[in-house]
């Protein structure tokens, strides 16, 4: 049964933008370790921490959670053959295993000027 979807857009030049004012500190504050170290991997590392920022975003509003939920206790992977997936850390995993929920679904994309995120939250309800 489906317990909650999200959707998120985030253009790119806003996370530039952030990463240029707030540098490392904003880095830290949103993404993991790996996170950062994938991005920068790349030849333009906004497009995948913008999508990745839509990714924890589109989650949070699938969720529907009333309480703070911070962005490092959710990060985007790849699996082996390149299909994107959500790993859920912290009190955030905690929350999933209470809300019985079954399976997270992610859908990422992304364009020169935005990344776009979508995610299925199936649970018991």
């Amino acid at each position: 049964m489906i317990y909650g979807t999200g959707i998120d857009i985030v253009k790119t030049e806003r996370i530039r933008e952030a990463v240029k004012r707030f540098g490392e500190k904003f880095l830290e504050r949103v993404f993991t370790r790996d996170e950062i170290c994938y991005a920068y991997n790349k030849k333009d590392p906004f497009l995948p921490l913008s999508v990745r920022f839509a990714a924890k975003e589109a989650f949070i509003k699938a969720l529907s959670h009333d309480q703070y939920i911070p962005l490092t206790d959710i990060e985007v992977r790849n699996q082996g053959n390149g299909r994107p997936v959500l790993e859920l850390h912290g009190k955030t995993g905690e929350l999933l295993k209470k809300k019985e929920i079954q399976a997270v679904h992610l859908s990422l994309s992304h364009e020169k000027d935005y990344g776009v995120a979508c995610v299925v939250i199936e649970g018991m309800r």
